[in-house]
């Protein structure tokens, strides 16, 4: 397979390869999925023809991404999509616990909806803030 790209989209398919794996390997501790691990050293390998050697280094006998990518701002933006994903779920959750075990219908669609968008703005002002949970409740 031969796939024809400009510095710019090879670059933007380094962050997509990165982003993917870090999703799929950085929880499992040493349970990595492995063709994971390959595939994204086979794609960043190709980082010192394209003139890109900064961005890959030889760990334990592989390629891997560099220090230096990973240390170039890659982080943030999955920092930024973890935040988004973490309010939105704890969002939908309060707003599900709210309907007091109902389960999810039509009718109270709208409803679960309000109470999503109502815990987003305040998440939005005040972070977490505000939100408490009584641990010595039972």
């Amino acid at each position: 397979m031969k796939l024809e790209l400009t510095d710019q989209e090879f670059r933007y398919l380094l962050d997509l390869v990165y982003i993917g794996n870090w999703v799929l390997n950085s929880t499992r501790g040493d349970d990595r999925i492995e063709e994971y691990d390959q595939v994204e050293g086979k794609v960043f390998s190709h980082c010192v023809p394209q003139g890109m050697p900064k961005l890959v280094e030889r760990y334990r006998g592989s390629l891997i991404p560099s220090r230096a990518f990973a240390d170039g701002g890659i982080h943030e933006a999955i920092e930024q999509y973890e935040d988004t994903i973490f309010y939105e779920l704890l969002a939908e959750e309060l707003a599900l616990r709210d309907l007091d075990g109902q389960p999810l219908t039509r009718e109270n669609y709208d409803a679960l909806m309000a109470r999503i968008d109502a815990y987003l703005s305040e998440f939005d002002e005040h972070g977490t803030d505000r939100v408490t949970v009584d641990l010595d409740e039972g």
